[in-house]
Order: C-alpha cells, then sequence, then structure tokens
C-alpha cells in the first residue's frame, strides 16, 4: 500500500509493525518507571484561552529538560523479556513482550507493571500490531498473524475485571490494517470486505454482534471527539468521511476540513464532541500531510479560518508519516527519525536518534529508539514514556 493522498497507508499499524522488524527492543529490567499523564481529566471553571494564531515553524535544539524528563521515564521491562511499543495513552502503553518460548501483548498501566492481554500462539510469526484502552475496563488490540502487511490479522477485546480476551473479528482479506478505536464501552474499526472495499463496523465490547456502519474505498478510522473518521475513495481523489460515535450515524465534518481533498496521515487530538441529530464537530487541533512533491504539515484548530502549513523544510517533512497530537504537541516521522512540533512555542525539533519512532497521545508521549546500530550486538534498545504536560516549551524561534 502506498502512502499518497490516492492510495490508503494504515498509519499506526505500519508504525508498529516497523518496530518489529527494525528490531527496536528493551531487554532487560530497568530501575525506572514510566512517567504516565494522570487518567482523569481536570475540570476548571474559567474558559481556556484562545492560542495565538500560528505560523510557519522553525526547527530548533531538542532541550535538555526534555532528554531528562525522557530518560527519568525509561519503561521498566521484566528480567528476560524484551519489550517493542505499539500505542500509548493516557496512563497506559501498550508493548509486545517476548522471552524464551513466549510472547505476550502487554497492558502497563501507572504502576509501571505489565498485564498480559494475550499470550500469542506463535512465539515468531504473531505481532502486536495496534491497541486502544479506555483507561478503566476495556482494551481492543490487533494481532497480525504474520511478517508481511498482507498477512491475516485478529482483533481481540480485553476486559480488565476479568483479566481474559477473545476474539471480536478476524480479517483475511485485503484491506486496511486494523487501528482499534475503543470509545463509551464499544470498540470500532475497518477490515477489508472483497474487490477493494472495507466496511467499518462497531460492535460493543462486552459481547454481541458487529453492526456495520459503511462500506467503500477505505482507510483505517479514528476517533476525533465524537467523531469516527476515515479517509475515503471520492471518484478523483480522497476525502474525509465522518460518522457520530454515539449512534452510528453520518455527520459532517467541521471548519474547512470537509472541503479537504488527496491528504494523508490526517490525525485529530480527539477534542471537541458531536452536537447530534446528523451534525457533529470534531473539535481540537487536526493536522495532516498535504502535497506531493513538495510536502507540507498542515495544522488547523476549531476557530481558525482556514489551515496552515506549518512545517515545510527538508528533511523533517521529506517521507513524513505516523502523525500523532498530544495537546500542543504534534509528532511524526521521517526514513530518518522522529520530531515533535510544539504548537505553543512555534518551533520542531529532532526527538530521537537515527530511526527512532515516536508518538504522542491523549497526554503521553512516548519514543522508542536504539542506542547504536539496532542489528548489532552491544546496542541498547530503549522505550520511554513521559507525561507531556509536564515538558517545558520547546525553545521559541529567533
Amino acid at each position: 500500500m502506498g502512502t499518497s493522498g490516492r492510495s490508503f497507508s494504515p498509519v499506526g499499524a505500519r508504525a508498529a509493525l516497523t518496530l518489529l522488524l527494525a528490531g527496536i527492543l528493551v531487554a532487560g529490567c530497568s530501575s525506572t518507571r514510566p512517567v504516565t499523564p494522570d487518567p482523569t481529566p481536570r475540570e476548571s471553571s474559567a474558559p481556556a484561552p484562545r492560542p495565538s494564531a500560528l505560523a510557519a515553524a522553525c526547527e530548533v535544539k531538542l532541550p535538555a529538560a526534555w532528554r531528562s524528563a525522557l530518560d527519568a521515564g525509561e519503561l521498566r521491562v521484566p528480567a528476560g523479556e524484551r519489550a517493542v511499543l505499539t500505542d500509548t495513552g493516557p496512563g497506559w502503553t501498550a508493548v509486545q513482550l517476548s522471552g524464551g518460548d513466549r510472547r505476550r501483548a502487554a497492558l502497563v498501566r501507572a504502576d509501571g507493571m505489565p498485564r498480559t492481554l494475550l499470550t500469542l500462539a506463535d512465539p515468531v510469526e504473531h505481532q502486536l500490531l495496534a491497541a486502544d484502552f479506555d483507561g478503566r475496563r476495556w482494551a481492543a488490540f490487533a494481532v497480525l498473524e504474520g511478517r508481511t502487511l498482507d498477512s491475516p490479522w485478529s482483533l481481540y477485546v480485553w476486559d480488565a475485571e476479568t483479566g481474559s480476551s477473545r476474539r471480536l473479528a478476524r480479517a483475511d482479506r485485503p484491506g486496511p490494517l486494523p487501528q482499534p478505536v475503543v470509545r463509551d464501552g464499544a470498540v470500532h474499526w475497518a477490515q477489508g470486505v472483497g474487490d477493494g472495499k472495507a466496511t467499518v463496523y462497531a460492535a460493543r465490547a462486552s459481547g454481541g454482534a458487529p453492526r456495520a456502519l459503511h462500506t467503500g474505498v477505505l482507510d483505517a478510522p479514528f476517533a476525533a471527539g465524537g467523531l469516527l473518521v476515515w479517509r475515503e475513495s471520492a471518484g478523483s481523489g480522497t476525502r474525509l468521511a465522518a460518522v457520530s460515535l454515539a449512534d452510528g450515524r453520518p455527520t459532517r465534518l467541521p471548519g474547512p476540513l470537509a472541503g479537504l481533498r488527496d491528504i494523508r496521515s490526517v490525525v485529530s487530538d480527539g477534542g471537541g464532541g458531536t452536537s447530534g441529530g446528523g451534525g457533529g464537530s470534531g473539535g481540537g487541533t487536526w493536522a495532516w500531510v498535504a502535497g506531493e512533491a513538495e510536502p507540507r504539515l498542515m495544522v488547523w484548530r476549531t476557530g481558525d479560518p482556514r489551515p496552515t502549513a506549518v512545517v515545510t523544510t527538508s528533511p523533517a517533512v521529506d517521507g513524513m508519516d505516523q502523525l500523532r497530537i498530544s495537546g500542543r504537541l504534534v509528532t511524526w516521522r521521517t526514513p530518518e527519525t522522529s520530531y515533535a512540533l510544539d504548537l505553543g512555542s512555534g518551533s520542531y525539533a529532532r526527538i530521537t536518534p537515527a530511526y527512532g519512532y515516536a508518538q504522542a497521545r491523549g497526554g503521553a508521549l512516548a519514543v522508542a529508539y536504539s542506542v547504536g546500530n539496532a542489528k548489532a550486538s552491544g546496542s541498547r534498545p530503549v522505550i520511554q514514556v513521559v507525561d507531556a504536560g509536564r515538558l517545558p516549551g520547546l525553545p521559541r524561534c529567533g
């Protein structure tokens, strides 16, 4: 699958598989714990200040305070096991743990101790691909049953109350790789159904038959406030489409998003909510990659009159993919490294060494990289998770 605006790329799933194939692993047991964000939202009676207008950002050096915070958040892994970063969110990190003749999908919460979601049937071929967790009871995760992107995959639901998992779906036809969305006790995903098409499904995490919401030539959906959003082929190009997470009905996209065409790696921080009655609000911050010959990182926030081209400078945009947003931070990956953009300061920085991976999501910032050649003996793989809201702002331009 390609990464252009006219073809679809499974962003989160591709990120997870890239880490697996690259061998970015963490071995042994670290004495430090991940600094995870508080999953309980704090309300304030004062309205949030309107963010200043966006402008083109400059590249700055990563501050020492960021390096110290990331070092302090190194993930603790049980002795004798190796970890691969899959996904992160508010108060949790999903990892694949391998040791001896066993491989398992695990969820690491604020106490730093991994809880097993599932012991994979084949410790060599099967790989944890993507995950989401509601922070309380339900987690959904996908297992790729082979080493290539066209291998079959299965989607599972884990119940924190019982500690058990059940298979929700299995895909053996071409289509988008899964990036499950767990909201309000329901799991949402897309899978191929034949003839080049895929169907978006919803199912209660507690049980029951999946419900088909929409079928088309489409990419994996993601949550944006009260919306479930995906890219879909629309004749001469691609566009964004959405349904309400509350009732599965088609709904409008906010601001200028409905008019976007042929973009890729689109993502939202999940702010906002639906207004009901067939309308909706994606709220918050959106980012995407526009342009092929001259790619640029575009950002739009609720209330902005139009999107802004925030990053346009090579090499930061060369092969830009796997965008994620958490608060003021936007992260992305290129074939060479990963970056973080601070919308508050209007600057961005390289956040990992060569070939590292970073993702900001739900208040958390997670990075994975290898100190030294990942394929050579003596290298030291690293996974770090920090509370993104506690990081200082990046230096301002000028």
